[in-house]
């Protein structure tokens, strides 16, 4: 039987292999080259960049929980010129697809950062994070809001050539509702799911142990709400869903596919084993050549209908 194919598409990007990076959880260029190459993904979603410098959040900005990471950050950047003086010209000695991750606390500020990021020509997709306060409209997160989603995709999408990807916030009471209106408005696919909001309290000081108070849950903990949440969306809308949260090894991969995500993101799993996408990816091969899949995309949406038990490999350890 010839080796399985595992090359997919999204919004006409053409990936060798359906992994990926969370943005921020692998740097602006490969960081991580040290333990494998870069190349090794489908595509790379470097660090989220803003036009103008943010000293991000006061610390300290991690803890680390049961199963997860405890973290607010900030999405602390550099200047512009820097990240287009020290970062692009690594970027374009990559071979394979860049998403540029992006935010703004308007939708001026996205426009903007969009439209210099398109001028770069460096890039395959845009990701727009849209996880931040609006601070024309009260403070709400875009991505809490429908109709403030739909109008900075609608505005992102007339402004750029490169495909939109709306990563949306992971909230149950307007998911749907986000989802469909970035559809709507124009989005190519979807990323899901950013960290949702989350808080720890010493227990001797009673006060929060981070240094913005309120922050975010990645790791672990969070894939079977992530799951559910690529599930649902998968059922509401025809773009495509790149599927993160909580991701560690293959079979988190295939439980994403199989809910509906066409792509996979690894993320706070990197800090502590920078090696689980590639030995992943080599897993996944076998899994699907074990199990006479020719093709890893009849892995997704496969949850959605009955399917027969599949042959699981044992696991490797690199």
């Amino acid at each position: 039987m010839p080796a399985p194919n595992l090359r997919v598409t999204i919004a006409g990007i053409e990936m060798k292999n359906p992994l990926t990076v969370g943005s921020g959880t692998y740097g602006h260029h490969g960081n991580f080259s040290q333990f494998f190459p870069v190349e090794t993904m489908g595509v790379l979603v470097p660090k989220t960049v803003r036009n103008y410098k943010w000293p991000g959040n006061p610390g300290p900005r991690v803890l680390e929980t049961t199963a997860g990471l405890h973290s607010s950050v900030g999405i602390p950047c550099n200047t512009w010129e820097h990240f287009v003086a020290h970062d692009v010209p690594i970027l374009k000695t990559l071979k394979l697809p860049i998403i540029q991750s992006v935010i703004g606390r308007t939708e001026d500020e996205y426009v903007e950062i969009v439209e210099r990021c398109d001028s770069l020509n460096v890039f395959a997709g845009i990701e727009l994070n849209l996880s931040c306060p609006n601070l024309k409209q009260g403070g709400l997160d875009f991505g809490y809001d429908p109709d403030s989603a739909y109008k900075l995709v609608r505005h992102v999408r007339s402004k750029t050539r490169l495909p939109v990807i709306a990563k949306l916030a992971p909230d149950y009471t307007s998911l749907l509702k986000v989802a469909k209106s970035v559809e709507a408005a124009g989005a190519d696919a979807i990323s899901m799911i950013n960290a949702p909001r989350a808080m720890c309290i010493d227990h001797v000081t009673r006060k929060p142990m981070i240094g913005n108070k309120i922050g975010a849950l990645s790791g672990a903990a969070i894939k079977p709400l992530a799951v559910y949440m690529v599930w649902e969306v998968y059922r509401a809308v025809q773009i495509p869903i790149f599927g993160m949260g909580g991701v560690t090894d293959f079979r988190d991969v295939i439980e994403f596919m199989a809910a509906g995500a066409r792509a996979v993101g690894f993320g706070t799993i990197n800090y502590v084993d920078p090696m689980a996408l590639p030995r992943a990816l080599g897993e996944l091969t076998r899994f699907l050549e074990e199990n006479g899949i020719a093709d890893v995309n009849e892995l997704v949406g496969s949850a959605h209908e009955d399917r027969p038990a599949l042959v699981v490999p044992e696991r490797v350890v690199a």
